[in-house]
């Protein structure tokens, strides 16, 4: 997102419910340290986050509207690591990047959502899939296989940047942006990569505005959504419904407000969470961790 459409909508969305900054739960994590600011020029619009399964202390990262098509892999000090290019595809408008199953039992898969649509003018979005890459020392390399799972929204073209996907099902979730009370809708694994879908609206009216990430524990018990301002969380029980979780009030957690912070995943093995900003007002991304203070849930 522009950085002109971004201010507009900061200060129109803190007069919409939702927006006011409530004081945050100190007893679940810790404030924020920062791990680093990023080293390679390039990542400049962070648009998501996602922590790595296959190569440790990594985590992937893109940027969003009218970047090339490509991802990143930096350490968990913000340092480059390498670049990942995707193929024939382009990127419109990529808002947020998820990880966990899909076809074949044995991977994992990065799903990257091209979703953003600030004037609500796209009717169909895409998420592409692509096996996880395994870093084994090229910088740059080419992605050939990528699945395109496109759909539409069942009440109409909308902005959206905020993807996860339940560890346990692998459905899809995608979380509106500009409602005074956003939508949650889903798409049911397993998505067809052929046929264009339409996508089921779960929840409406959630009270919260301007989601602009989301992330899901690897093992399914902890969910993080937020917007600008605020990190939203909730433990989900063994097999709950998604829909149950987010109806339930959320734990408020720490977070230093970033200059435009859109992205944000839990550490693979659960300790933490991360943040990244994008580039903005004079400040260089940087990324932050969140250490938990209490035991994780069983």
């Amino acid at each position: 997102m522009r950085k002109s459409v971004l201010l507009f909508f900061l200060l129109w969305g803190c007069l919409l419910p939702g927006c006011k900054k409530a004081a945050p739960d100190e007893g679940l994590f810790e404030y924020g340290r920062m791990q680093g600011v990023l080293d390679n020029d390039d990542i400049d619009e962070a648009s998501g986050l996602v922590a790595s399964r296959i190569n440790p202390g990594m985590l992937w990262t893109h940027n969003d509207s009218g970047d090339k098509p490509r991802i990143f892999l930096i350490d968990s000090l913000g340092r480059y690591t390498a670049t990942g290019w995707l193929n024939g595809i382009t990127n419109r408008d990529w808002e947020d990047i998820a990880l966990g199953g899909g076809p074949l039992p044995d991977k994992t898969y990065l799903y990257i959502a091209e979703i953003g649509d600030n004037l609500a003018r796209h009717p169909h979005k895409v998420i592409y899939r692509i096996e996880e890459p395994l870093f084994t020392g090229d910088t740059v390399f080419h992605i050939d296989e990528v699945d395109s799972i496109r759909f539409v929204l069942p009440d109409g073209a909308r902005d959206a940047e905020a993807l996860m996907i339940d560890p346990q099902t692998k459905d899809l979730y995608i979380f509106s942006k500009r409602e005074p009370a956003v939508n949650l809708y889903r798409l049911p694994y397993p998505q067809s990569t052929t046929e264009i879908i339409t996508a089921e609206k779960v929840l409406e009216k959630l009270p919260f505005t301007l989601i602009v990430a989301a992330d899901w524990s690897a093992d399914g018990k902890e969910i993080l959504i937020k917007n600008y301002q605020q990190v939203y969380y909730w433990q989900r029980e063994q097999h709950e419904p998604v829909t149950d979780v987010l109806r339930r009030s959320p734990g408020i957690l720490p977070y230093h407000e970033e200059p435009q912070g859109e992205s944000i995943t839990f550490a693979v093995n659960g300790n933490g969470y991360y943040t990244l900003s994008e580039r903005a007002k004079g400040v260089k991304p940087a990324l932050m961790f969140y250490v938990r203070s209490v035991p994780h849930p069983q």
